[in-house]
């Protein structure tokens, strides 16, 4: 039943991969307007952005989207184990 689980697993962890990595980064544009930033985040080279703009943006990246991933994950198992009666793992 476990290799049904995970079988079963597939298309729904790929699909919430996708949709965890559109929120995340949604999420994560709203986050850097909040802190007073109304511009994109910059890249680590953006030479017209200064080192604290620079670290924030990766930094708070950096949190966004493994947290999201790991809800997406989580969010397929659940779903997974509904379906099949086992966890995926």
């Amino acid at each position: 039943m476990a290799k049904a689980a995970k079988i079963a697993y597939e298309p729904v962890g790929l699909a919430l991969g996708v949709l965890s990595g559109v929120i995340a980064g949604a999420a994560f544009k709203q986050a850097w307007k909040m802190l007073g930033h109304d511009e994109d985040a910059p890249d680590a080279t953006d030479e017209d952005r200064t080192w604290q703009e620079a670290l924030l943006a990766a930094i708070l990246q950096g949190a966004v989207f493994p947290g999201a991933k790991a809800a997406g994950d989580r969010a397929g198992a659940t779903v997974t184990r509904r379906f099949t009666g086992t966890w995926p793992g």
